[in-house]
């Protein structure tokens, strides 16, 4: 779709690359983007470009432009919990160690700060929407929005109580009622979010399965995370997790299946044949030694892969640029091949795939006219990554977090300089400080 070139803009952002996404594989240099209204009017080369009128401009030398990325799976709130438990497995850690501490200390106030902290890393690191599943998600929902910050909130279902629900059906009625007051919100969608296979029953899940197919809802659940739980599953039932999710009508093109590590052949032929994402959670598998993800088997079979980073607890960091180095790399290993998922591949992994799985495609996820202006700006004058060959290079095999300078969402500068404009850094430091305080102290 070709759009007109507009006579004057809001901002106009001269750099020395741009990092569209789409067309896969373009690195346009020399060349400037401009924004008006929230949305991105046009790119352009930077002749052309000094020809129009604009309320802003920015020169941004040796940077580099690209749409913000995606974080499409975490816990934000649990930043507080960063490095209370580790070095060991996923259920000792869960079980003895964060399942006590949630049930101990999480309640409003703690989502609030929790999620303006997580919000703030994310930022910092150049992520301009997340995808999060914790408890009290009308909290997270306010603070994400005070801080002018895009997210998908997979309100929790759990078969048990917990400090923000009781039991399946208050959680539904709940998050449905959260998506009503929020659906002209702009900048926060509502997803179901069954926890996993074993803690939710086939009565919820079938539910859950009718009431988003009815709603057209996205639907996150974690499954395939370890061994152990594909091995219970097949002791308690005889089914894989992935096939009684099938059998339950859990499966279909608005689903992301978070971590699969533990995948045979016939869990890839259920994802693919179902059109379900998959979203890649290296760091957090790596560090709870869940296992591997064949990630380029699944982009073999024509699934969509995005990428999480998990919750802070179990990371420890929230910085998408590291998870997609981590993934890179560690997607050559499993697969035997230096080849596998290749640079321009693992961009789209943090981009435009997140965009697909939380079903955003058609707004976010890459810089082309007519969609919303999500975008950051990367300061590649550093001595760190002299000197470039080529810029993608760069991004996916070298730490260039610290060197996200600019990020705009729906349009509004959020960061400037690495100051963060809608968020009041020193109060969140004091205030997750008290937490650990709090906790420690206990």
């Amino acid at each position: 779709m070709t759009h007109p070139l507009p006579e004057a803009v809001d901002t106009l952002i001269f750099a020395r690359w741009i990092l569209p996404v789409v067309p896969a594989g373009t690195v346009l240099e020399h060349h400037a983007l401009a924004m008006s209204g929230g949305r991105i009017q046009a790119i352009l080369p930077a002749e052309q470009a000094r020809q129009l009128s604009a309320n802003k401009v920015l020169e941004l030398g040796e940077h580099l432009l690209m749409p913000g990325l995606i974080n499409s799976h975490g816990h934000a709130a649990m930043t507080l919990f960063r490095g209370m438990a580790n070095d060991m497995p996923l259920e000792q850690w869960l079980n003895d160690h964060i399942w006590p501490a949630e049930g101990q200390w999480v309640n409003e106030e703690f989502v609030r700060d929790g999620v303006n902290l997580a919000t703030a890393e994310m930022i910092r690191c150049g992520v301009t929407c997340f995808s999060d599943m914790y408890f009290f998600p009308n909290v997270a929902a306010a603070a994400a929005t005070s801080a002018g910050m895009r997210a998908q909130l997979a309100f929790p279902i759990f078969e048990f109580p917990s400090a923000w629900g009781q039991g399946p059906d208050d959680y539904i009625h709940k998050g449905l009622q959260l998506r009503d007051d929020l659906k002209n919100n702009g900048l926060v969608d509502i997803a179901f979010g069954p926890h996993a296979p074993y803690t939710v029953g086939d009565a919820a899940m079938e539910r859950v399965a009718t009431l988003a197919a009815e709603l057209e809802a996205s639907i996150q659940i974690h499954t395939h995370e370890t061994a152990g739980e594909v091995a219970d599953a097949l002791a308690q039932s005889g089914q894989r997790p992935l096939a009684r999710l099938a059998e339950r009508g859990l499966l279909g093109p608005k689903t992301q299946c978070v971590h699969l590590t533990c995948i045979d052949d016939e869990d890839i032929r259920l994802l693919a044949d179902f059109g379900s994402h998959a979203v890649h959670c290296p760091e957090s598998n790596l560090k709870l030694a869940s296992g591997f993800s064949p990630v380029q088997r699944f982009l073999d079979a024509g699934i969509n892969v995005a990428l999480g980073t998990d919750g802070a607890a179990s990371n420890n960091d929230l910085d998408l640029m590291g998870e997609m180095r981590t993934a890179a790399l560690l997607a050559k290993a499993v697969a035997g091949n230096a080849a596998a998922l290749p640079e321009h591949t693992a961009i789209a992994l943090a981009t435009l795939n997140g965009a697909r799985a939380l079903g955003m495609e058609e707004r976010i996820g890459s810089l082309e006219a007519g969609k919303e202006a999500d975008v950051i700006a990367i300061d590649l004058s550093r001595l760190e990554q002299q000197p470039i060959f080529d810029p993608v290079s760069q991004l996916v095999y070298t730490n260039v977090s610290s060197c996200v300078s600019h990020s705009w969402i729906r349009g509004r500068q959020v960061m400037d300089n690495r100051q963060l404009l809608t968020l009041d850094s020193d109060d969140i430091i004091r205030r997750a400080n008290a937490w650990r305080d709090r906790i420690k102290g206990h």
